[in-house]
């Protein structure tokens, strides 16, 4: 169904059919591994059976002689060729797309073959005797903050701990010293990752002639990457394009999958031939580098007598796995709304990364901004409690008051706009928590339990990449910018030709940039092509991360046909023999200012623009053709101060969400079902009703897994004892319920047509959500979740725990 447009819109708030679907759903997706290159040979790794050990030996004689064998390859040859993987880490903590010496984690590669098939390799993977040493296995991310000896992951650095910083904005000590009431939880955050459909590959070829690298792949940010890859293989930028597919799923989790590539483009130039490298499941999951967060908060916020929050004390300790390839960056992400929807005047946070024998952490959906919600709203959650306030009036009570905005935070980052008590008074009218609360005693004489939970979250969007590197006093990569570009072209016949510069993530960047080319030239979506740029032809672009993209490509695009209009009226000015300035265009039509007769169709104006330039004047006003080129820079960003005393403003376009999950618990079972989940969001301007509420269901199915079932667990040796599907739960199609969707819309005033981000929303606030109502499904209990997942099994030590307790005291 398709909605009617906003007033004074066309195109913008029209629930529009993705464009992507056609082919998608078709089975004319282009992935990664659709590609088949002439003489393509195939790639397999050799992965560590120990978590932490010295590589004594390896012979790789007998997997060399099998017949299709191309090339085996031992860490300490590979490094020979190639640089270490890029990294953020300052200084760095290297780390190499195989083992050089020593692996740090189950399913690190000691050795890479390249065959004339997979089957081959793995075969001669069979063939590589390998003698290790073992060393002491750090899990424990508190124990291995204290390691010495043989304990240290990187010796060099005389430490686990690679990084650890303190900061506070605001008068915090006052804040608590004055406190009337100081609300203290320890939380335990668990290590999940994205799980994409498509894991992670690469197909890379080498010209030797031009010294050049092809290299498809589905890894993000393409123009970024390009050009690190490039460092490592030991070339220059233009000697790499790199072209990215379809991707099937990244949510973050791709974006710092070198490896692959590099392993892929090493092995092509070695053997002169194409190679492809995809990753089977075991892989990912033991060796993607895309483990999220895994943390443990010491919380504490300052309430005053009125139940006024005024201080917030963030003590955090983060596993990063063995390396630290993206540095902090995910602490950037929580600082950007650290204080969440609240007036807390005064923030402290303090940060230890430490460095396990785990898989390396990476983004995913929310790249810790849904850890820090999680945090707050259960610290929130936990004042109402011991306050004796209903957590909803409490809520309301520090909420920023609609008329503040733009509202500054004491670290320096802003919030464009909101009205955070509308949004919650929509969530409630929507959710009727009063009738599920009325079935609560009928239920308990079924033996279910029912519960409701209301989480209200901020979702920062539109990251500066500053964000990556101001907790550090020494940079590695001090980058500032971070744009987004966008080619228009009109062809003979007034089609529209939309060029990004992108990758297609499975989020709807061609139904967007129809839909806002659409808007600002007035031309029929039916009209308007998309296609992608590689990094030969494109221009500068960040990609679909952080809650970006379609915020980023509205200004491209809006700056873009603010060109190609004004070319098209420079033409049609002279066609009609007026000035430009008294051309106006609607419907595809240029027509002369109140002589509505006198006018020239777009096609009639391009075709003329491409094929008659002699019936023009002579100057550079009227070259021929009709295209146009636009990088859009983030609307507004600051930079940090030297002291970090103010991180400046780095994640200002602020949404907001209110979650209520209302959820029914067996008694016996633990088991949690859904009887109602809404889910009311301000993202700004809605550009697109369906997928908006495509991407918020989504972020919730992923939020109901971390909340629920995901964990990955690592017994005392390091092994990874989830590192399957069949292992690591995911949620089903049964376990989603359907999830009532609804909007406010609160315009931020820095953005074309008012936009904010969404893609993340979704998750951001599912988990505290869910974890407040199976509180309340046993408030009487006294239980309180300060742990995910909140599997039966847990439950059911957590409460008998509690029952415990009762019977003591």
């Amino acid at each position: 169904m398709t909605a009617e447009p906003r007033p004074n819109s066309s195109w913008i708030g029209r629930s529009v059919k993705r464009r992507e679907d056609l082919r998608l759903l078709s089975g004319r997706g282009r992935f990664t591994d659709d590609v088949t290159l002439p003489r393509m040979a195939h790639v397999a790794v050799l992965p560590s059976p120990h978590a932490h050990a010295r590589i004594v030996s390896i012979n790789v004689s007998e997997a060399r002689a099998l017949p299709g064998v191309l090339a085996v390859m031992t860490g300490r040859e590979l490094a020979a060729l190639i640089e270490p993987m890029p990294t953020l880490s300052s200084p760095p903590v290297v780390q190499h797309c195989v083992a050089v010496e020593k692996v740090r984690h189950v399913g690190e590669p000691v050795a890479v073959v390249v065959a004339e098939s997979r089957y081959i390799a793995e075969d001669a993977l069979a063939l590589i005797a390998v003698d290790y040493e073992e060393l002491p296995a750090m899990v424990d991310m508190e124990a291995a903050m204290r390691a010495t000896g043989d304990g240290l992951l990187h010796p060099e650095h005389g430490s686990n701990v690679a990084h650890h910083t303190n900061n506070k904005w605001g008068p915090v000590d006052q804040a608590f010293a004055e406190a009337v009431h100081v609300v203290r939880r320890r939380f335990r955050w668990p290590r999940v990752s994205p799980q994409p459909i498509e894991t992670s590959g690469t197909v890379a070829d080498y010209d030797p002639s031009e010294r050049k690298f092809t290299i498809y792949s589905n890894m993000s940010q393409q123009s970024v990457i390009g050009a690190r890859l490039a460092r490592s293989l030991r070339a220059d930028p233009s000697d790499v394009n790199f072209i990215t597919r379809d991707v099937g799923g990244s949510f973050g989790g791709k974006s710092s999958l070198y490896h692959v590539p590099l392993i892929a483009a090493a092995m092509a130039r070695l053997v002169g031939r194409p190679v492809k490298f995809m990753e089977d499941r075991v892989e990912h999951m033991a060796n993607g580098n895309q483990h999220a967060s895994d943390r443990i908060y010491d919380a504490a916020l300052a309430v005053d007598a009125d139940g006024k929050f005024t201080g917030l004390r963030l003590k955090v300790i983060d596993d990063y796995g063995a390396y630290f390839l993206m540095y902090l960056g995910a602490h950037g992400n929580a600082l950007a709304q650290a204080t969440g929807p609240y007036t807390i005047g005064a923030l402290e946070y303090e940060v230890t990364c430490v460095l396990t024998n785990k898989t390396n952490q990476a983004p995913y959906r929310g790249f810790g901004g849904e850890v820090g919600n999680f945090v707050i709203e259960r610290l929130v959650d936990a004042a109402a409690r011991d306050l004796k306030i209903d957590p909803i009036d409490l809520r309301r009570r520090n909420f920023i008051a609609p008329d503040a905005f733009p509202y500054r935070i004491p670290n320096g980052n802003i919030y464009d706009s909101g009205d955070y008590g509308r949004v919650l008074d929509r969530a409630l009218a929507r959710a009727e928590i009063d009738h599920w609360k009325g079935l609560k005693e009928d239920a308990r004489r079924r033996g279910k339990r029912i519960g409701v939970g209301v989480a209200t979250v901020n979702e920062r969007s539109v990251l500066s990449v500053t964000e990556l590197w101001f907790l550090s006093e020494n940079p590695a990569f001090p980058q500032n910018s971070s744009p987004e570009s966008v080619q228009l072209k009109m062809t003979p016949d007034g089609t529209v030709v939309v060029t990004l510069f992108a990758p297609h993530w499975g989020n709807s960047p061609e139904t967007m940039a129809i839909q806002l080319v659409a808007e600002n030239l007035g031309v029929d979506p039916e009209r308007i092509r998309v296609n992608y740029g590689d990094t030969d032809s494109g221009l500068i672009s960040k990609g679909p991360v952080g809650s970006r993209y379609t915020v980023m490509i509205a200004g491209a695009i809006a700056g873009a046909c603010r060109e190609l209009k004004a070319k098209l009226k420079r033409f049609a000015g002279h066609m009609l023999e007026v000035g430009a300035d008294d051309i106006e265009i609607a419907d595809e039509r240029m027509f002369v200012r109140n002589e509505p007769e006198k006018s020239r169709t777009f096609a009639e104006v391009a075709r003329a623009a491409h094929s008659f330039r002699l019936s023009f004047p002579k100057d550079d006003d009227f070259r021929s053709g009709l295209v146009a080129q636009y990088t859009y820079d983030h609307p507004l960003t600051t930079m940090p101060k030297p002291d970090r005393s103010d991180l400046g403003i780095f994640y200002p376009i602020v949404g907001h969400a209110c979650h209520i999950a209302v959820v029914e618990i067996d008694e016996v079972t633990n088991a949690v079902r859904f009887l109602r989940y809404v889910a009311v969001h301000d993202a700004g301007t809605v550009v697109n009703p369906m997928t908006v509420d495509g991407q918020i269901r989504g972020g919730i199915a992923q939020g109901i897994g971390t909340a629920l079932y995901e964990k990955y667990n690592f017994d005392e040796q390091g092994q990874l004892l989830t590192g399957t599907l069949a292992d690591y739960a995911l949620p089903t199609a049964m376990d989603v319920p359907d999830i009532i969707v609804d909007h406010v819309e609160t315009p931020s005033p820095f953005t074309e047509f008012g936009i904010k981000g969404c893609g993340e929303g979704g998750r951001l606030a599912a988990m505290p959500a869910i974890a407040a109502a199976v509180d309340d499904a046993f408030a009487d209990e006294g239980l309180f979740a300060t742990e995910l997942p909140l599997t039966p099994s847990f439950l059911h030590a957590l409460r008998r725990q509690l029952k415990t307790k009762e019977k003591a005291v």
